[in-house]
């Protein structure tokens, strides 16, 4: 994914019409967090989120963009009980802006027979960790999994990108979403823009997210009917209550509004689009047989320093329904469980309250 980065964001704005409303107002469950993503229930029903982190003192270079990204290793994952939270592992390493925004770190977790396993971002060419001190060439771009002594390295994604190059795009590694299984783990790889297996530290290509043409939006002064590609960016992988995967993609530059898809993905055939018409999707997941899609900006990344509100849908036999839209603010995961959402809010936001949208958070939202 040939990323742009988030800027620095302004107030959210009021609702729209049609969101369906719940049966009680959202709570904040968890607060102060740093840049918060992914988040999954863990044994004996505690809440597990991941923290991007806010990026270090260095070493510090030009980004993608050509803007200064410094490395530290400020990342993390807190756990959630009731109403306690306390960090249940650091020292993950992160890359952001040096005022702390425009994180990429830990981006999500989940469990399996009680072992935890964390995607951790990298949103570059894998050549780039050659410039980081060992934690960030051992944590960033990797799939990591607790251990006896914290966690540690499951699978290199971002050096199986570098030598594979799956969607021959140029290496461009960003790990962002895991579903474990008895048997491996699946992990989107949001740069790749693939669907990974891993078992035993082996990685092998599940789907490839096809590259499409658009046509070119009117600010890039382009003559009229112009086509432009457009990658998917996979976000997010969850699995169907049919055994699939299913992939909420995010769209590449310019992000345009209407186009994200959610694919249908099982091992052995080419992904199937079986939901459309969102925008830039940031995670998904099933309750009771129920899709839901979360939207990290509804009216578009390149409107979202006017308008950051995120959007949260169920798709039904028939189309989409939005269940929350006031209150989410570049909201950045979602977990699902009794009859609630669960959503990272505030996902661009440092812990030191140097975002004007504040700092992260994580709100519980009844879906009736």
């Amino acid at each position: 994914m040939r990323r742009s980065r988030i800027l620095a964001l302004l107030g959210a704005t009021s609702a729209v019409a049609g969101e369906h409303r719940g049966g009680g107002a959202p709570q904040v469950v968890a607060k102060g967090l740093d840049n918060p993503r992914g988040l999954a229930f863990g044994p004996h029903g505690a809440l597990y989120v991941t923290e991007a982190g806010s990026g270090g003192s260095g070493p510090c270079f030009a980004g993608p963009e050509g803007d200064e990204v410094c490395w530290g290793a400020s990342g993390a994952v807190t756990v959630v009980r009731g109403r306690h939270q306390k960090r249940a592992a650091t020292d993950i390493g992160s890359l952001a802006a040096p005022d702390g925004t425009q994180a990429i770190g830990p981006s999500d977790i989940a469990f399996r027979n009680g072992k935890a396993y964390v995607t951790v971002g990298l949103g570059a060419d894998p050549a780039m960790r050659d410039q980081l001190p060992l934690l960030g060439r051992k944590t960033n771009g990797w799939l990591l999994k607790s251990g006896w002594h914290g966690l540690v390295g499951a699978a290199d994604v971002a050096r199986f990108e570098a030598k594979n190059d799956p969607d021959k795009a140029g290496p461009d590694s960003n790990p962002n979403s895991v579903v474990a299984e008895r048997r491996g783990q699946a992990v989107v790889d949001a740069g790749g823009n693939t669907l990974l297996w891993v078992k035993h530290s082996k990685i092998r290509v599940l789907a490839k997210f096809p590259e499409r043409t658009i046509v070119a939006p009117d600010f890039l002064g382009l003559p009229p009917g112009t086509k432009i590609p457009l990658q998917s960016v996979p976000t997010s992988v969850a699995k169907g209550p049919d055994g699939a995967y299913y992939v909420g993609e995010l769209t590449g530059f310019p992000f345009p509004h209407g186009k994200a898809r959610v694919y249908k993905v099982k091992p052995g055939h080419e992904p199937k689009v079986v939901a459309s018409g969102f925008t830039n999707v940031i995670d998904i997941g099933f309750h009771h047989g129920k899709l839901y899609v979360l939207e990290i900006a509804h009216a578009g990344l390149l409107n979202a320093e006017q308008d950051p509100r995120g959007a949260l849908y169920r798709v039904g036999h028939h189309g989409k329904k939005l269940i929350k839209h006031t209150g989410l603010v570049m909201p950045g995961g979602l977990a699902l469980r009794g009859g609630n959402a669960y959503i990272s809010n505030c996902s661009v936001c440092p812990a030191d309250g140097s975002s004007p949208l504040g700092t992260g958070h994580v709100l519980r939202v009844p879906l009736k």
